[in-house]
């Protein structure tokens, strides 16, 4: 709930915004004034029937204005509280001319409670008091004692009034910057999910999914060779075994958002190209496939790693689905500043436009190109019908990640 709202229902609509310390302030002046206007009192008109009712009246306007925050916060209080200040001065200024000084924090009262219009109406008929009792202790009638306290009590009010608009605008303005701030939190939260959510769906469908779909070849192959070829089948299973645990392991790895354990503790660079060589085993591919490195391997960063043996898994299952090919190659080239990965194979090809533009070869390639653009890498992919594919990843390699 915002402070608007909070003054509305406390039936507070005055054009001074609450503080404490002015409360605290105004409290201070108006005792002083009161005490001093009441012994200013009994000086001269001593200590009466008349004497004890102005001091009386005193120590009811300096407890009434003491005490307004201690009492009920209802709606119509506010209101009460400020027409009784007005009344309980009015009769003093009205025995004692001497206590209309104290007009002063009584009229901040009525600019901190009142609506405007009542308020204006109000601190007039306050001046036109404070007038009439000027004019009981002066010898004629002044003009200035008539239109000083006026011209000064509407310039007041309307130079408060001027500064409440601004106050209140600037107030606004930062509500909004509030609702923006939390509204734009919101949609960075929301795509922050999304993101979250999308690599998540990536890194199953090239880890997970192609690793089950392999499993399910081996096995289809161990079944069929079961009989025949036993020895062939039990390799079947013993790869199936490899890749099941193997998959395992990229779950909780997913799971966790790190790379393969073999990936982050590599010191030597050996350990990319022997994941990719392991890759190409596990895909089940009933073709030829080799693995080659070019170039003296170095360190890349783990996640680099990672990203390029998910890319061969992906690329890989797209071959074994879609290529109908004869034999694969993983190519694998150190550059001064760069790690490529290439993955050729001599397939029926395709047009890469109209796939892109179709969506038809499933998420491999999408994924491939999301999962690249996250860590400042880039994708191409060579492809023509009856000429085979080339898909090539390509990696940043900084001078920190070298041994």
């Amino acid at each position: 709930m915002n402070a608007p709202t909070d003054r509305r229902r406390s039936g507070v609509h005055g054009i001074l915004a609450p503080a404490a310390s002015l409360d605290r302030w105004l409290l201070v002046v108006l005792v002083v004034l009161l005490v001093t206007c009441a012994v200013r009192y009994v000086d001269r008109h001593g200590l009466g029937a008349t004497g004890t009712a102005v001091l009386a009246g005193a120590l009811a306007l300096a407890l009434a204005y003491a005490t307004r925050g201690l009492l009920p916060g209802r709606s119509w209080w506010p209101t009460v509280w400020v027409v009784g200040m007005v009344v309980l001065w009015g009769a003093l200024t009205a025995v004692a001319p001497s206590f209309a000084w104290c007009a002063v924090p009584v009229a901040f009262a009525v600019l901190r409670v009142l609506p405007f219009a009542w308020a204006v109406g109000t601190v007039v008929l306050m001046t036109a008091l404070l007038t009439a009792a000027w004019a009981r202790i002066s010898d004629g009638v002044d003009p200035v004692q008539v239109a000083g306290p006026i011209g000064v009590a509407l310039l007041t009010v309307l130079a408060y009034r001027a500064l409440d608009l601004e106050t209140r605008a600037r107030q606004d303005l930062l509500d909004e910057l509030v609702d923006a701030q939390a509204d734009l939190a919101e949609e960075q939260h929301r795509s922050g999910a999304l993101a979250e959510r999308t690599r998540l769906s990536r890194e199953i469908h090239d880890s997970v999914g192609q690793g089950l779909s392999s499993i399910n070849l081996l096995l289809q192959a161990a079944e069929q060779a079961w009989d025949t070829q036993s020895t062939a089948a039990r390799e079947h299973v013993h790869t199936a075994a490899a890749t099941a645990r193997d998959g395992l392991d990229e779950v909780r790895r997913v799971v966790r958002d790190l790379a393969p354990a073999d990936l982050a503790a590599d010191s030597t660079g050996a350990a990319l190209p022997d994941a990719l060589r392991r890759t190409a085993a596990q895909a089940a591919l009933a073709i030829d496939s080799e693995v080659r490195v070019h170039g003296t391997p170095v360190v890349v960063a783990p996640e680099v790693a990672a990203a390029l043996v998910r890319t061969a898994r992906g690329a890989l299952a797209n071959v074994r689905e879609h290529a109908h090919a004869g034999r694969v190659a993983l190519t694998l080239t150190y550059q001064q500043d760069e790690v490529v990965l290439d993955v050729r194979d001599d397939g029926r090809g395709f047009e890469p436009d109209q796939v892109r533009a179709a969506g038809s070869r499933g998420r491999g390639l999408a994924g491939i190109r999301d999962r690249a653009a996250s860590l400042g890498g880039q994708v191409d992919v060579e492809s023509a019908p009856g000429e085979g594919t080339t898909v090539s990843v390509r990696f940043p390699v900084t001078v920190e990640e070298a041994p």
